[in-house]
């Protein structure tokens, strides 16, 4: 009878702590071994990282990478634990580059990376059927970053079959990376639907660290969640047939628990019984969650149907220039003093530029660009309150009067303005489509 997999995720997004690996390492050694993740994409991510790789060839893989794999690269190694992770982003091959001289800097034997690419769509054909799908007139429009397509966990698996230690991947679904260790674990077949269903559904609930373990999903005074400051990252067991139990690394804050878990189930799931993935569909409309014991949850009834016969892509594209400044009023006539103060800077930019006004303290996430809340309510008396303006222009130079009127404010009045921060910055837009399986030839190589 084959042995459970173990697979702890240790980032749920680029930027993430970095401080959590640690306690997942330790719980990984403490149940005889496993698989460490790391899921550092997210969907603008990626470009992200290919405009820094554009600017230092060198660049372009996830920026906290020594911070995230160096303090626990030595026991890994020893220990037999994997590594999978796409924080390759737009660079795997300079990431187990890095990886590698991570591990002679420590004097630690090289371990065999392995390094998963293909999700770059760059060829002219590839490019071409983007053209095609998108539309001629559209896709020529568009200044594009990157295109890329979610690809699944078949190089994952086959690179750990061959031995890999530690695999790096770019753009791969985010289940994937959990989906790719029990292919290779259980030998399962790639359309063993069922199966391949449950690993997705792991996968799924490991991806976005934290938030299964009580991150996002606390409330004060409606879900607390105790010692949340030093909640640890999920644990997951998977057993042969699929079975699944999900904790957390052991001697951690935070909590487990059947609303936890049901959340982050439900969480970025637009249909329950097709929940689409290069991999296959997943269908949890059937899925029940049972507590097994303090911070343990197993997750039943998954099924899965055969995968789709597209990838997603997303392809990012420049958007021009995003300007945001902000100024400060306080005490007497504060909120009239900060309505005022957008109104001027509204009326000496004109038409040729849409504003954004928000009332930081009275209305402001809840609103919409046209400031529709904030002029039904009417002025009021908050004293304490911050104007944040903000707009989004093909011209730079446009964009960069904004930050010039709201710095004017200090002298030009209203009264008792303060504080003003400015920013410029350019936007990445996106869409996404689908395209052809066959039109994304993934390939995964061993580092020297």
């Amino acid at each position: 009878m084959q042995t459970a997999l173990h697979i702890g995720c240790a980032a749920g997004f680029s930027g993430d702590r970095t401080d959590g690996a640690s306690a997942v390492v330790d719980t990984l050694i403490a149940r005889g071994g496993g698989t460490l993740i790391f899921e550092t994409l997210a969907e603008r991510t990626l470009a992200l990282a290919q405009l820094a790789r554009d600017r230092d060839p060198q660049a372009g893989y996830e920026p906290l990478l020594d911070e995230l794999v160096g303090p626990v690269l030595g026991r890994c190694v020893a220990h037999g634990i994997r590594i999978v992770s796409n924080f390759g982003a737009a660079n795997p091959a300079g990431a187990a580059r890095r990886i590698a001289q991570l591990a002679r800097e420590q004097g630690l034997p090289a371990p065999r990376i392995a390094v998963i690419e293909g999700d770059a769509l760059d060829a002219p054909h590839q490019r071409a059927l983007l053209r095609e799908r998108l539309g001629a007139s559209f896709y020529d429009s568009l200044d594009i970053v990157s295109a890329t397509a979610y690809l699944g966990a078949g190089q994952i698996a086959q690179a750990l079959q061959a031995g890999a230690q530690i695999v790096v991947a770019g753009r791969v679904a985010d289940p994937s990376l959990a989906v790719g260790p029990a292919l290779a674990h259980f030998g399962w077949s790639l359309d063993d639907w069922d199966r391949l269903g449950r690993a997705t559904i792991a996968g799924h609930l490991l991806e976005c660290g934290l938030q299964v373990t009580g991150g996002y999903f606390c409330v004060p005074g409606l879900k607390e969640v105790p010692d949340l400051h030093a909640a640890g990252y999920p644990v997951l067991s998977l057993q042969a047939d699929g079975a699944m139990e999900i904790g957390k690394a052991d001697g951690t804050g935070g909590c487990v628990d059947l609303r936890t878990v049901k959340e982050q189930l439900l969480y970025e799931v637009h249909d329950p019984a097709r929940y689409l993935t290069p991999d296959v569909v997943a269908d949890l409309s059937q899925a029940r969650a049972v507590q097994t014991g303090p911070d343990r949850v197993q997750v039943h009834g998954v099924r899965g149907h055969p995968r789709p016969d597209e990838l997603k892509v997303n392809l990012c594209h420049r958007g021009g220039w995003l300007a945001e400044a902000e100024i400060s009023y306080a005490g007497l006539q504060a909120e009239a003093r900060a309505r005022l103060a957008g109104e001027i800077v509204r009326k000496r930019i004109g038409p040729a530029l849409a504003l954004r006004l928000d009332l930081i303290g009275v209305t402001s996430v809840l609103d919409d660009d046209a400031g529709s809340l904030a002029a039904a309510r009417g002025p009021g008396d908050a004293r304490d309150v911050r104007l944040r303006v903000a707009a989004s222009h093909a011209d730079r130079a446009l964009a960069e009067r904004v930050l010039r009127e709201v710095t004017a404010l200090y002298t030009c009045g209203p009264a008792g303005g303060g504080g003003v921060r400015t920013a410029l910055r350019p936007r990445l837009n996106m869409v996404s489509c689908t395209i052809a399986r066959e039109a994304v030839p993934a390939r995964w190589t061993m580092l020297d």
